[in-house]
């Protein structure tokens, strides 16, 4: 006799093949949400097995990062908050002369996060030493290209930076998951965002898996270590989403039970 396992398993995979899967999930998220307050551990958990519904993405990140609290009936108060916040820092930037604000956008928000920390220049990573402007600038340059509201491009910048620092002390574990997955995926060579803000920056291992895969052709034609970083540097538009899913679905497929430890803490 099936499972209720089985039966969940069954009606997924059938909504994936007529298209409707989305619906389902959105329909998932959207109960979830109506909940209050908000529990966190289910989102982290919808998060690290599905997509988030591009509608909702921006809310629940915020959410995620703790910019909004999971009390639904306090964000507008919180978000009219952090716009304070942000209008009072972008004055004092200019007021103050510390950048030019016929910069670059990005260059415009960083100098608004180091007047924040206190900095003169942007600090770096004390365990790799990595300057954190080159995590926050692209960070926040590819933020610019989806949202049209600087506020959360502000916040979110800072919150993801923040992860990106955190990662650093795990740096060395993430490189060993990069080889184990890679030399099990080819023996010869040896929209992921939702992940990472629910909690789980391993999957940029498997990222980095699938991109070295995907481009494996291009990368043994390589004869010098500029040559390769200049293949997976300049990724084919098409291919972007290809290695998206891959990484995500190779993801799960090794990770699944420690992801579902990590959205209970």
């Amino acid at each position: 006799m099936p499972t209720m396992t089985d039966e969940r398993n069954f009606r997924s995979s059938y909504y994936e093949k007529v298209g409707c899967r989305g619906v389902e999930e959105k329909k998932s998220l959207e109960i979830l949400m109506k909940e209050k307050p908000w529990d966190r551990v289910k989102l982290k958990q919808f998060c690290l097995r599905f997509t988030v519904p591009a509608a909702y993405r921006n809310l629940v990140w915020k959410v995620l990062l703790d910019i909004l609290p999971v009390y639904p009936d306090s964000h507008q108060f919180v978000s009219e908050q952090r716009t304070d916040q942000y209008n009072d820092l972008l004055y004092a930037v200019e007021s103050l002369e510390m950048v030019d604000m016929k910069a670059p956008r990005s260059e415009i928000l960083m100098a608004m996060w180091l007047l924040e920390l206190e900095e003169r220049k942007p600090p770096k990573f004390p365990e790799t030493n990595y300057c954190s402007s080159d995590t926050f600038i692209p960070i926040a340059n590819t933020l610019l290209q989806l949202y049209d509201n600087e506020v959360d491009v502000y916040w979110l910048c800072k919150s993801l930076t923040e992860i990106v620092r955190n990662m650093q002390k795990d740096l060395h574990k993430l490189k060993e998951a990069f080889h184990t997955m890679l030399e099990k995926e080819d023996q010869e060579l040896y929209k992921i965002w939702d992940k990472i803000c629910s909690g789980a920056p391993k999957i940029l291992s498997f990222v980095a898996v699938m991109l070295v895969v995907t481009l494996r052709r291009n990368i043994l034609k390589a004869k010098t270590e500029e040559e390769v970083l200049k293949c997976v540097s300049e990724i084919p538009e098409q291919c972007e989403e290809v290695v998206a899913n891959k990484a995500i679905e190779l993801w799960q497929y090794y990770a699944q039970p420690q992801n579902d430890q990590l959205a209970k803490k």
